[in-house]
């Protein structure tokens, strides 16, 4: 490449006067101390400013992998924590199912006295009470009369031993009404209950919202 010392590029007009002044700038050989910590501090800003700029940039790249990464991992934590409520739901209906299935071995007659204490007012005027369960046996007999006589009750009270019925499960029937208990029904309708609540929970569950501000 040649050289080129010293362009000439001034304009003049007729009158001798600079229409346009040269471009060419002499370089500069030699800086003062003063000059020379100008530029230095310069640089050292201009330095800064992009590490800055790149710290920043980076910054910026991670906390947008990080709310990647999270946003792709909810489904499946929503899918965890749904699986541990309906464990959690089973475990609690097994244990339900044990402690109940003993008191009730231990106690049958119990959900019947429990019974007649609440319909003391619904059979108190009537003249019969039929009384239908399992294991009728002569003392559960004598706590059953004792019960609805202790509500009120002054009818006659009528026992029919049914075999076949579940331990702790009766029918009672009187003049105007009558009402029932099956245990294993009962464990039914609670466990379809639940299953419907974490079912719903499962639908309308709402999804945590990323505030990237929190990073």
């Amino acid at each position: 490449m040649s050289a080129k010392p010293f362009i000439f590029d001034t304009e003049f007009d007729a009158r001798g006067e600079i229409v346009r002044p040269s471009e060419w700038r002499p370089v500069k050989r030699s800086y003062l101390p003063a000059e020379v910590e100008a530029l230095v501090a310069q640089a050292r800003l201009e330095a800064r400013e992009q590490a800055l700029s790149e710290i920043e940039n980076v910054r910026a790249a991670a906390l947008s992998a990080i709310a990647h990464a999270a946003t792709s991992a909810l489904p499946g934590l929503k899918a965890v924590a749904q699986a541990h409520r309906e464990q959690s739901a089973d475990l609690a209906l097994a244990a339900a199912r044990a402690i109940g299935g003993a008191a009730l071995d231990a106690f049958p007659t119990a959900p019947l006295k429990a019974a007649l204490e609440m319909l003391a007012h619904e059979i108190d005027a009537s003249p019969r009470l039929v009384v239908r369960g399992a294991g009728l046996d002569e003392p559960a007999r004598a706590m059953i009369e004792q019960a609805a006589a202790n509500g009120g009750f002054t009818g006659a009270v009528a026992f029919r031993d049914e075999p076949a019925m579940p331990v702790a499960a009766f029918h009672l029937e009187w003049a105007d009404g009558r009402a029932e208990h099956d245990p294993e029904d009962s464990v039914r309708r609670v466990t379809e209950a639940l299953a419907a609540a974490l079912a719903a929970e499962a639908g309308h569950a709402e999804n945590p919202v990323l505030d990237r501000s929190d990073f």
